[in-house]
């Protein structure tokens, strides 16, 4: 399981990344849902979020997933090529696959790497 040590987390596998303000879905996440298929970005640039919220809405071949903000502020950045290649979250989570960008964050209630990595592994015994 890939847990990128600069990343922050959430109890529902979203990570978000301090320095740029960019977040997604976790590598656990994803391998929890498979193959995903279908992704629905649910925020536009501009908007104002509050930790917590739905940013969006991913789809795989087992089940389908609402995905939470980790932090709040400004929407900075939307991934729009994400929905055209919904797969990416499988093979990239951390780069290619990122959701949504912020400014001016303010993070949630997160875990660093480690916290996140024994939250995890509590989870699968």
């Amino acid at each position: 399981m890939n847990i990128p040590t600069n990343l922050k987390y959430t109890k529902s596998d979203e990570w978000f990344d301090p320095a740029t303000g960019a977040m997604g879905i976790t590598d656990y996440a994803q391998s929890q849902l498979s193959d995903i298929v279908f992704v629905e970005l649910l925020v536009e640039e501009g908007d104002t979020l509050e930790a917590g919220k739905p940013i969006a809405s991913v789809e795989s071949v087992k089940a389908s997933a609402e995905i939470y903000a980790p932090a709040g502020g400004k929407v900075a950045a939307v991934n729009k090529g994400l929905a055209d290649k919904p797969e990416a979250i499988n093979s990239d989570p951390y780069g290619e696959a990122w959701m949504i960008q912020l400014e001016g964050a303010a993070e949630g209630d997160l875990m660093d790497s480690a916290a996140y990595e024994k939250y995890c592994a509590e989870r699968t015994h």
